[in-house]
């Protein structure tokens, strides 16, 4: 069982998130994979039909270097963050999984179509489909579970922008036979090669500054989605020593 942090279950260790994820899909199983970065952390801890959402997950990662900086400082351990574009990079390139490619434009998705075939060849085979622009309880969730069961894949990919792709996958999963979903928001834009959403240059996700240069990439989006982290920190920071604290006790 996972352990909880700020109030959501995270997997720091990127070999049990792999575990999980691939004896889902070789069991035929579903069910939906939370990437948890400053945004999502602290929608959950404002709302908690979100929270509950996210806590119902398969596994989630801890996209984020800095909050996995805080939690380690917290208990005193090495924590890492496992970012989602690099499990989206991991998982194509094994080249091993029938994958459907879900939400975004169909511009994106074209460019990557034709960016993630020249990876893994069977991917050209593969379905990538627009979902059209609704709130998230108007989807015609039997009719979109059809369409993908038809298919038969192993892995879904679902770009929506949290925290809506997160609800989304919610909803989709009663209605689905098989399949592990990931909801990675920008990953597709990052790996279509046309649009201006760009991931961060590699010299800055070394030195774990990506999520600056996603600030200042779309100021108007981001800066309000960090001020929101940053006022609820104190409080998330108080309430996970107070847990340490009492484990600490037993």
């Amino acid at each position: 069982m996972e352990k909880m942090y700020f109030g959501i279950k995270l997997e720091f260790n990127k070999d049990k998130v792999d575990s999980i994820i691939e004896t889902a899909i070789k069991s035929k199983d579903k069910g939906y994979v939370c990437s948890v970065e400053a945004n999502n952390l602290t929608v959950a801890n404002n709302i908690p039909q979100f929270k509950k959402v996210v806590n119902n997950s398969l596994v989630n990662i801890c996209d984020g270097s800095m909050l996995a900086k805080i939690l380690g400082f917290i208990h005193n351990k090495k924590f890492k963050s496992y970012i989602g574009a690099d499990l989206f990079e991991i998982y194509v390139r094994k080249c091993k999984y029938r994958q459907f490619f879900l939400g975004n434009t169909r511009t994106i998705l074209n460019g990557l179509k034709s960016r993630l075939s020249k990876i893994d060849p069977e991917i050209s085979k593969m379905r990538f489909e627009e979902l059209p622009f609704r709130a998230v309880e108007d989807f015609d969730y039997p009719g979109i579970a059809k369409m993908i069961n038809e298919d038969k894949p192993d892995i879904i990919w679902v770009s929506l922008g949290a925290p809506k792709q997160e609800y989304f996958m919610s909803r989709l999963l009663p209605y689905l036979n098989q399949g592990v979903m990931f909801g990675f928001g920008a990953i597709f834009n990052f790996n279509a090669g046309v649009g201006s959403v760009k991931r961060a240059p590699i010299w800055m996700r070394r030195i774990k500054m990506e999520w600056l240069y996603r600030a200042f990439e779309d100021p108007k989006k981001n800066v309000p989605r960090y001020w929101g982290f940053i006022k609820i920190l104190p409080y998330l920071i108080i309430g996970e020593y107070k847990i340490k604290s009492r484990q600490y006790e037993k």
